[in-house]
C-alpha cells in the first residue's frame, strides 16, 4: 500500500531516551521499543523493521555485539542501523560505521535532527530496495529475452537443417536423433573417463545445437547429384565431398558478422571435420587419429549409425545388429577405438533411441547472423549475391522511417519492432529452398509449370516459418516473417499469389516488399537478364500503381526514389550504409 507506515525499532536501556525518542517519531512511524539487544532479537523474529535505532552502551550485549550479530543473520543483514552513543570519539564513531552502522547520532539528541537523519535514512533504504527490485526485474528479463533468442535461433537453425535434408531426400529425424546420440555419447564418456577433461570444459549445450549445422554445405550441391536415387560415380562423389568444405565456407560467412563465437566454432569445427576417418582415409583433409577433432570424431560414429540405421534413396534400413557389426569392424579404421568401445558399450540405449525417437523433427542482436546466414544461402542457390541482402535492407529501412512519417501508416508502423521486421525481412524467399536448381536458376523464360513451382515458394516459406514459430516460446517474434513470406508476391488488384488477396487485404509487410522485392529485382542482374536502369525500374513501380502495387505506398516510394537509386548504384558487396 502506498501509506503503509515504516516501522522503526529503538533499543535502548535508558527509559527516557526510549520514551524521548518514540514521542519524537510516533507521529510518521510505527514505533517499537525494547531495553536490550537480548530483547530486540526476540521481536525480530516477529518483525522486520525498516530501521533501527541501536544505543551503544547497554548492560549485557553492547552496541557493538548487537551490531555483529545482526549482520551475521541473512534476514536482519540488510536492515541499516543507526548507533545511539553519549560517546563523542572518532575512534567509537569509526569503530561503529566498520561494524555497518550507516549512522552515528549522540546523545542528548535533538528531536528536529532525530527526525531529519531518520526520515533521510528511510529514503535511502526505498530507494535501495528500489534498485534491488529493479535490478532484479531487469536481470529477469534479460534472462527471458536471452532464452528467447536461443530458443529462435536454435528453432532457426534446425529449420535449416531439416531442409538440407529434404534437399538430401533423407526422411525426417536425423537431426534430433544424431543430437539425441551425440548427448548420449558425451554422457557414457564423461562417465567412464574418456577424453573427459576435454569434454567437460566444453559447453555441453551449445555443442549439441550446432551439431545441426554439420551438413549445412549440402545446400551447394547440384540437385542432380544430391537426390540420385542410385550409387554416385567418382565424379559425382567427388562433388559430394565437397559438402564439407561448403559448410565451413558458410559457417564462417556467419562467423563475419557474429558476436557469440563459441557456438560457431563447433560448428565450424564439426562441419568439416565429420567425415575424416581415424586412418587418415576421410575427407576433405585426410586427417588422422588425434589430429581429428574431437568434435569431428564424435559427429563421425553418430552420423554412420543414423545412416545405416536409417532407410536412404539408394539403400533399405539396415538392422541394429548389422551397423552395430559395421561399427565394430570399423573401430581404429573408420572411428576412434575409445569413442567406439564406449558406443558399443551401450549399444542397446541407441537401438532404444531408434524406436523412441525416430520422428520428423519439427522442434535482437544473437539473432542477426543466423537470419543473415539463412538469406544468403537461399539467396545463393537463387542467383542473389550477399549484397542484395543488405541493399534490400535498406531500402526496407527507408520506407520504414518514411512510414513512421505517414499520416495513414504512422501508427501501425511505429507499433512495430524495425530492428525485428528488418531481420524478418530477410527470410521472405525462405521457401525457395525447395524450388529445384533447374527451375530456380534457368536461363530462358519459364514454362507455365515451372512458373507454378516458382509460386510455390510463398506457401512452401509460411510453412518453414512455422516450423520455427512451433519450437519456441515466444513464436510472435517470427509474425512479420510470416507475413513478408506468405504475401509479397499478392498484388492490389487480387491478381497475385498465393491467395488472391486485394487491396488492405494484403498485409502492410507484404505490401512494403512488393515494391522493395520488385525495384531490386529489376536493377539487378538476374540469370535470365541483365539489370534495368533506375528510370526505367521507376516506371515500371509507377505503370503498376494501382494493379501490383498500393497506389499510397508508390507515392511514398517516388518520394524516395533518388535514396533507391544511390544505394543500387553502390557495389554493396560487403558494404554497409550509414
Amino acid at each position: 500500500m502506498a501509506n503503509r507506515r515504516e516501522t522503526i525499532v529503538i533499543v535502548d536501556d535508558d527509559r527516557t531516551n526510549l520514551t524521548a525518542a518514540r514521542n519524537t517519531l510516533a507521529s510518521k512511524y510505527d514505533v517499537a521499543t525494547v531495553p536490550s539487544g537480548e530483547k530486540l532479537f526476540m521481536l525480530l523474529k516477529k518483525v522486520t523493521p525498516s530501521l533501527i535505532l541501536l544505543d551503544v552502551e547497554m548492560p549485557g550485549m553492547d552496541g557493538y555485539e548487537v551490531m555483529k550479530e545482526l549482520k551475521s543473520k541473512e534476514k536482519t543483514a540488510h536492515i541499516p542501523v543507526i548507533f545511539l552513543t553519549s560517546k563523542i570519539d572518532p575512534e567509537s564513531e569509526i569503530k561503529g560505521l566498520g561494524l555497518g552502522a550507516v549512522d552515528y547520532i549522540t546523545k542528548p539528541f535533538s528531536r528536529e535532527l532525530l527526525m531529519k537523519r531518520i526520515d533521510l535514512h528511510i529514503i535511502f533504504e526505498k530507494q535501495r530496495k528500489e534498485l534491488l527490485k529493479y535490478n532484479l526485474t531487469l536481470e529477469s528479463e534479460v534472462d527471458k529475452k536471452t532464452k528467447t533468442v536461443v530458443e529462435l535461433q536454435n528453432a532457426i537453425l534446425k529449420t535449416v537443417a531439416e531442409l538440407v535434408e529434404c534437399r538430401d531426400n533423407v526422411t525426417g529425424g536425423h537431426i534430433e536423433r544424431t543430437q539425441h546420440y551425440l548427448r548420449l555419447l558425451v554422457d557414457y564418456m564423461i562417465d567412464h573417463g574418456v577424453y573427459a577433461e576435454e569434454l567437460l570444459s566444453w559447453d555441453i549445450e551449445l555443442f549439441i545445437m550446432s551439431s545441426q549445422l554439420h551438413d549445412v554445405g549440402k545446400i551447394s550441391i547440384k540437385d542432380e547429384i544430391l537426390m540420385k536415387p542410385g550409387k554416385l560415380n567418382e565424379d559425382e562423389f567427388d562433388t559430394m565431398k565437397m559438402h564439407t568444405v561448403y559448410g565451413v565456407e558458410i559457417i564462417r560467412r556467419i562467423e563475419e558478422s557474429a558476436t557469440e563465437k563459441e557456438f560457431l566454432l563447433f560448428a565450424e569445427i564439426m562441419a568439416g571435420s565429420h567425415h575424416e576417418k581415424w586412418n587418415g582415409k576421410g575427407y576433405p583433409y585426410g586427417l588422422k587419429g588425434n589430429d581429428i577433432p574431437l568434435q569431428g570424431r564424435l559427429m563421425a560414429i553418430a552420423d554412420v549409425y543414423d545412416a545405416l540405421t536409417d532407410e536412404r534413396p539408394y539403400k533399405k534400413a539396415f538392422t541394429h545388429e548389422k551397423s552395430i557389426g559395421i561399427i565394430k569392424e570399423e573401430r581404429g579404421e573408420h572411428f576412434d577405438p575409445q569413442i567406439a568401445d564406449v558406443f558399443l558399450m551401450y549399444e542397446k540405449e541407441f537401438e532404444r533411441n531408434i524406436t523412441q525417437h525416430n520422428i520428423s523433427a519439427v522442434n535482437v542482436d544473437g539473432l542477426r547472423p543466423t537470419i543473415m546466414a539463412v538469406a544468403n544461402i537461399v539467396g545463393a542457390r537463387g542467383g542473389k549475391k550477399h549484397g542484395q541482402v543488405v541493399r534490400m535492407r535498406h531500402y526496407l529501412e527507408i520506407l520504414f522511417d518514411a512510414l513512421q512519417k505517414h499520416e495513414s501508416y504512422k501508427d501501425q508502423v511505429s507499433s512495430w519492432d524495425k530492428d525485428l521486421f528488418l531481420m524478418s525481412a530477410q527470410l521472405h524467399d525462405v521457401g525457395k529452398i525447395a524450388v529445384t536448381d533447374q527451375v530456380l536458376n534457368k536461363s530462358d523464360k519459364l514454362s507455365d509449370d515451372e512458373l507454378d513451382v516458382v509460386k510455390t515458394h510463398t506457401a512452401f516459406g509460411v510453412s518453414v516459418i512455422h516450423q520455427m514459430m512451433d519450437n519456441v516460446d515466444n513464436g510472435s517474434l517470427l509474425y512479420h516473417a510470416e507475413a513478408l513470406a506468405g504475401s509479397h508476391h499478392e498484388k492490389w488488384d487480387g491478381t497475385g499469389y498465393p491467395q488472391g488477396l486485394k487491396g488492405d487485404d494484403i498485409p502492410l509487410e507484404g505490401r512494403i516488399m512488393a515494391i522493395v522485392d520488385v525495384y531490386d529485382a529489376l536493377t539487378s542482374d538476374r540469370p535470365h537478364r541483365k539489370r534495368k536502369s533506375h528510370k526505367e525500374a521507376i516506371e515500371t513501380i509507377l505503370n503498376g500503381s494501382g494493379s501490383h502495387f498500393s497506389p499510397e505506398l508508390v507515392d511514398v516510394f517516388l518520394e524516395y526514389e533518388k535514396e533507391f537509386e544511390r544505394i543500387s548504384d553502390v557495389n554493396v558487396e560487403g558494404v554497409h550504409y550509414g
